[in-house]
């Protein structure tokens, strides 16, 4: 009986030790449950607009003829933008984008009329506000959308002057009739495309961050935390242990990351519940195992901290759905499979944004049990090789 008593003991002396460790760490508390809690909270309340309307832009109009003039009242006519100043220079238009009074300027060059007279290309240069993505996103958006427009139309000009009737040119400048309809983003914003993303992201990067703080504290400490009864059989014991102690904790913050905060900010929650459950249990122990694979190398709890945020941006982009898939290079693709974030981005969003069923996720949750093992031992190894250094 003791043969198998021992073991599970073992392992709950490693848990409540690693819980109490968790408790009276600082920074840990900081991590795990300060930004764990209000991350989630603050990104959905500042993107808590799908949709920027009016957003005020300044004009520079050097042109000044009727094919500019139409341009601008067109832009003005657009839901996302409001043309709030009309300039007579660049200098202006910088005071103004500098004093925060507008969030985007075109210009239009003195040229621009005779181009498109002289059947030459025409130009128009638009500098947009970085400070907040929705800024970005609406100035570029409506202006994009006048000068398709206007190229339709001066299309639709060009042809009817060398003698085709109305339907000849229509036919030649649109020969099929097509409309997009975006199915899991009908308004196009960018809350409730982006933000599942950055809600896996979350749970991924404070978990990593956590366990490496933990793992530096105890080097900066000189102790690692290594149970008295650890021999070369016994290090399962210890990350089976560790492992459990960040499951219960960050199991309780994936359910509420992932299915409260939606449906609190009315984001996308199309999830069957038992789908999301049996995702997030994967997920949360890819991440756990990955996180004590890295976490044995750091020998201060900044470190982590200072190295690895970049990191944020990079994993933003390689799961695929920030930026096309099909425009990632091979190598991105590769490494992004390093990262748990990866594949719980592909699956969040496919069984939350698109009410995906368990089989439909399939690739990505057996990614993540596979992940599951493969860090699993790679943290026993860590931990073998961490005692062996001291």
């Amino acid at each position: 009986m003791n043969k198998f008593l021992k073991p599970l003991l073992d392992i709950w002396y490693v848990v409540s030790l690693e819980i109490y460790r968790i408790f009276h760490d600082k920074s840990a508390i900081l991590i795990f449950f300060i930004a764990g809690i209000l991350y989630p909270i603050l990104y959905s309340y500042i993107y808590s607009g799908d949709n920027l309307t009016d957003v005020p832009v300044a004009v520079v109009d050097n042109d000044n003829s009727a094919d500019s003039k139409r341009f601008v009242r067109k832009l003005d006519a657009t839901p996302e933008v409001e043309v709030a100043y009309r300039c007579t220079n660049m200098d202006e238009a910088r005071s103004l984008f500098e004093k925060h009074k507008v969030h985007g300027v075109l210009f239009i060059p003195n040229d621009y009329n005779n181009r498109l007279a002289n059947l030459e290309q025409a130009y128009i240069s638009l500098y947009c506000d970085m400070s907040s993505f929705l800024y970005y996103r609406a100035v570029y958006l409506g202006t994009n959308m006048v000068m398709l427009n206007d190229m339709r139309e001066i299309e639709l000009r060009r042809y009817s002057a060398l003698g085709m009737t109305d339907g000849q040119a229509q036919q030649m400048v649109q020969p099929i009739l097509n409309e997009s309809v975006d199915i899991f983003s009908p308004s196009q914003g960018f809350r409730s495309f982006l933000l599942p993303i950055f809600l896996i992201l979350i749970l991924h990067q404070t978990l990593f961050f956590g366990v490496t703080a933990l793992s530096g504290t105890a080097y900066e400490d000189g102790r690692h935390y290594i149970p008295t009864f650890i021999k070369k059989n016994s290090i399962f014991r210890v990350v089976i242990g560790r492992g459990i102690a960040y499951f219960i904790i960050y199991a309780g913050l994936s359910v509420y990351g992932l299915m409260l905060i939606p449906h609190l900010f009315g984001l996308p929650h199309e999830a069957n519940i038992p789908t999301l459950l049996g995702f997030i249990v994967p997920f949360v122990l890819a991440t756990t195992f990955f996180s004590m694979t890295i976490g044995a190398f750091f020998r201060s709890r900044e470190a982590a901290l200072v190295m690895f945020p970049p990191f944020t941006i990079i994993l933003l982009f390689v799961t695929g759905i920030a930026w096309p898939e099909n425009n990632i290079p091979i190598f991105w693709k590769a490494f992004s499979m390093l990262f748990p974030s990866t594949f719980g981005a592909q699956g969040f969003v496919a069984i939350n944004t698109m009410g995906a069923s368990i089989g439909q996720v399939a690739p990505q949750i057996v990614g993540l049990w596979i992940q599951t093992g493969v860090y699993f031992l790679l943290a026993c190894m860590s931990l073998r090789w961490t005692i062996k250094r001291l």
